[in-house]
């Protein structure tokens, strides 16, 4: 009995004295290193995230192409799809040209009608610079709508008195002339 007792105690002593050793080993290289352990453990862990990302968007991709390649259909029917829709818009865009084109040639006809009543007016002997859409009426009877009567200047309120000269530095009130800062401009 007495040699299972000495067995016991050499053996719990062995094992403490591996746990010291163990301590003291993985503290010493906690407390030296273990900075650089949290941010490393922490690179490798977004590392991975953005790899792991990527790698399931490539397997989509080969699994999306691999379907694809088996289903000639999808594949036909989506061209078809896109040249419909490029046909349309092509479409679109023609009816848009035309109406440009329609826009300017009747712009054009205008300027050329224009151009051809102002020669003919100049041709007369009358002002060419008349509006060309208001057409002149000379045999019109009644009062002429050309004519307007002016209106005489005593009637309006003059703006200031009639003693206001702005060179003299009176009568301006709060606003008066002042010379600008010397040195060099501010703007910048």
């Amino acid at each position: 009995m007495e040699v299972d007792e000495e067995q016991l105690s050499a053996r719990p002593a062995l094992e403490t004295e591996g746990l010291r050793f163990l301590h003291v080993t993985v503290g010493s290289l906690l407390a030296t290193y273990g900075w650089y352990i949290v941010f490393s453990c922490i690179l490798l862990y977004v590392v991975f995230q953005k790899l792991s990302t990527r790698l399931r968007a490539l397997r989509q991709r080969q699994l999306d192409r691999a379907a694809a390649a088996v289903e000639p259909d999808i594949v036909v029917k989506r061209q078809e799809a896109l040249a419909a829709a490029r046909l349309k818009m092509q479409e679109e865009l023609n009816a848009q040209v035309e109406k440009h084109k329609e826009k300017l040639r009747q712009l054009e006809e205008e300027k050329r009608r224009r151009k051809i009543e102002m020669w003919d007016s100049m041709q007369e002997g009358k002002s060419y610079k008349r509006n060309a859409g208001r057409p002149q009426e000379e045999d019109s009877p009644g009062p002429s709508t050309s004519s307007v009567i002016p209106k005489r200047k005593s009637d309006r309120k003059p703006l200031r008195g009639g003693g206001y000269n702005p060179l003299s530095g009176e009568g301006g009130g709060a606003c008066s002339w002042r010379p600008g800062r010397r040195g060099p401009s501010s703007g910048g």
